[in-house]
């Protein structure tokens, strides 16, 4: 077993283990539950195919026919899961086994048809795999090991529910693993719950947050956000890089906006359908894209090749967003940056996320675009090109361009060629992130001064900003030759400088009002000035309150006598004396013996009822009450004959038709009315009019 798991790393590349997956392949470990934390990026899917392998291969080297799955393997995303299927395959390559996936968006019946089939491992999401079994697909009484892989990032998804049903389908002895970045109160339970005598594995990484991560802040102006993600992608040109933002129209619109930028970029959200994610990855790994916008849950776990850079267009809620965002870079050894973008507003949000996390970030700004095209020099001069040696294919074009064009047009030619494959950068505003603050500075002294009056202050209204401009008019002045403005009752006073006062008194040309009843006059000295607070307005009294003074004074509501008053107060007579605290009369009935018998209620008598009541008191007066006999019923004559019905005076005549009752009509079964119904001459025709007019026959 050991051998072929071996070669499979070798093949891969790898030759030496990082700390979780030499942790939890110590032999004292091989059948024990495990409840790993370390950090994202640290090898952990690598980690746990290597813990199941005693498992699941005992001591053979390779596996037997596939039937029922012998491990289940649970992820919180699509793309994680598949992921896991693709590291976990060519891991257990050369001992022969069978994966299946079992995930939201793909075919259901083909994962059936595979499952029937038979597998070793099956890697899924919690909810395709509980319709799964609730429909009977699949055979978990074989299962041996399950592994919850990122089991924080499922709870916080709200798959709890569906955990404890599929872990309480698993047979009870399996040996279960469960992998977090954190280890929360949520995940803590479910150990505690569902693991026997869990071996708590905790990496020495795990508090060394991201060692091989470079975090930037970045801060800039807040209408420069998007500017200075294109200028961090020029700066940086990394293979691969991920800008994640928190909601689905960030998504889109910084993916409209890079890609008209000429950036090969893929977007990856939550509303994409499962084959359109599929191949946003898949362009990533193949070089097809460099660039992916997407959100946390949809980057969730994914390991891209070349992944050197992580931009966060918007902070995320909470450090631990911000640890597994980052952690798509700087895995397995590699280098990495972490750039965040921070407005002036979020500053202090990056701050606290950076603290709660553990983390330090150089505070830096955007780079601008003369560093980015100072990087390009860089690039283009270290290109390994100028220093090969030109082919025999080559040397034909390389002779014609050195007789046809001089040094300086081919150097110009090869570098307008270069730039034209790059986005040109952005022009930032200059921001110094390092720059504190400056506090509000003091106004300096306004210095020598002259002091004039007008007539008019708050008596008359009056205000500075209403004096200000009319003064700076009539001297032909600025603001910042008058000083203070000081309102009084019956004056207002203002000064202006020594300098400019004689400018002042020649614009005013011997004036000696800035308005009509507005007097103006120089002052040999400084006023006295004393505080006046500005009056209040109390608006206009109501006609129905008349004039209000105190509130004992008030009058009373409307409608009311006012010699009476109030039915709330009282005479200082008819109130009781109040006793003292100590001066409390005696109690008017004795204590109650709980020993006595107590005497039985009496009953009330009901109203109307008794010796006493009004029947009782009826029949001593008058005596027995006299036999009931019933009158005699009246007879009713004839009904008086009504008058014939005349109409109602709004009655309109209909046709033409005078007033007055209908005409008499004969009796239905009369002989009159007979004959008249079998003579044809004798019935109605409205063509021709009158009684004789025959009717037309029927049709048919």
């Amino acid at each position: 077993m050991k051998q072929v798991l071996a070669d499979a790393l070798k093949e891969r590349g790898y030759e030496t283990l990082t700390q979780v997956q030499e942790a939890v392949t110590q032999p004292e470990l091989y059948e024990r539950d495990l409840l790993v934390s370390a950090q994202t990026g640290s090898g952990k899917t690598v980690g746990f195919g290597l813990a199941l392998g005693p498992t699941l291969l005992d001591d053979g080297e390779a596996f037997d026919q596939a039937a029922a799955p012998l491990a289940l393997i649970i992820a919180p995303t699509r793309e994680l899961a598949l992921q896991v299927k693709r590291e976990l395959g060519w891991l257990y390559r050369g001992a022969g086994a069978y994966l299946a996936s079992c995930v939201g968006g793909m075919d259901m019946r083909d994962e059936r048809r595979a499952l029937a089939r038979g597998a070793h491992i099956v890697v899924a999401t919690p909810g395709r795999l509980r319709d799964h079994i609730m429909r009977g697909s699949i055979d978990l009484s074989q299962v041996r090991g399950v592994v919850l892989d990122e089991a924080d990032e499922m709870l916080d998804l709200g798959f709890a529910e569906d955990l404890e049903f599929i872990l309480g389908e698993c047979p009870e002895e399996r040996r279960t693993l469960l992998f977090s970045a954190t280890v929360p109160r949520g995940i803590a339970k479910l150990a505690e719950n569902y693991q026997r005598n869990a071996e708590r594995v905790t990496t020495v990484a795990e508090t060394q947050q991201h060692a091989d991560i470079e975090y930037r802040m970045m801060a800039v102006a807040p209408q420069d956000a998007e500017n200075a993600i294109i200028n961090v992608l020029r700066y940086y040109e990394a293979p691969n890089a991920i800008i994640f933002a928190n909601t689905r129209a960030m998504v889109a619109r910084l993916t409209a906006r890079l890609s008209n930028r000429g950036f090969p970029v893929v977007a990856l959200s939550g509303e994409l359908t499962q084959s359109e994610r599929t191949n946003a990855l898949q362009s990533m790994r193949d070089g097809r894209a460099r660039v992916c916008v997407a959100t946390d849950v949809a980057a969730r776990g994914i390991d891209l090749p070349g992944l050197d850079l992580v931009i966060h267009a918007e902070l995320p809620n909470n450090h631990e967003t911000l640890l597994h965002r980052s952690g798509r870079t700087g895995r397995a050894g590699r280098k990495g940056v972490s750039a965040l973008i921070v407005p002036p507003k979020a500053c202090s949000k990056a701050q606290r996320i950076l603290r709660f996390a553990k983390l330090t970030a150089e505070l830096c700004t955007a780079p601008s675009a003369d560093e980015v095209k100072a990087r390009d020099t860089e690039r283009m001069l270290a290109d390994p090109a100028w220093s090969d040696a030109v082919t025999d294919s080559e040397q034909p074009i390389v002779a014609q361009l050195t007789e046809q064009f001089s040094a300086e047009q081919i150097a110009a030619a090869y570098l307008r060629l270069y730039h034209t494959r790059h986005s040109a950068p952005e022009e930032l505003i200059p921001f110094d992130a390092e720059k504190p603050k400056q506090a509000k500075q003091p106004r300096e002294a306004f210095g020598p001064s002259v002091w004039f009056s007008i007539t008019g202050g708050h008596d008359v209204g009056a205000e500075p900003r209403r004096y200000l401009p009319m003064i700076c008019k009539a001297g032909d002045l600025t603001r910042d030759d008058i000083g203070a403005i000081r309102v009084q009752q019956s004056e207002t006073y203002f000064e202006i400088k020594e300098e400019a006062l004689k400018g002042f008194l020649t614009n005013l040309g011997g004036k000696t009002e800035l308005e009509p009843g507005a007097a103006l006059k120089q002052l040999d000295a400084a006023p006295e000035l004393t505080f006046t607070p500005r009056p209040k307005f109390k608006g206009k009294p109501r006609p129905d309150r008349g004039d209000r003074g105190d509130r004992g004074d008030r009058p009373y509501r409307k409608g009311r006598d006012e010699d009476s008053k109030p039915r709330f107060k009282k005479e200082d007579g008819e109130r009781k004396p109040r006793h003292p605290k100590g001066d409390k009369p005696a109690r008017s009935t004795p204590p109650i013996d709980w020993n006595d018998t107590p005497e039985p209620r009496k009953k009330k008598p009901k109203p109307g009822a008794g010796k006493d009541s009004a029947p009782h008191k009826r029949a001593k007066q008058d005596g027995p009450r006299p036999e009931f006999k019933a009158e005699p019923a009246k007879k009713r004559g004839p009904k008086p004959a009504g008058k014939p019905y005349a109409g109602k005076p709004s009655d309109k005549p209909r046709g033409g038709k005078p007033k007055g009752p209908p005409p008499p009509k004969g009796k239905p079964n009369s002989k009159k009315n007979k004959a008249r119904a079998l003579d044809a001459s004798k019935r109605y025709n409205p063509n021709k009019g009158g009684d004789a007019a025959p009717r037309r026959p029927r049709k048919g």
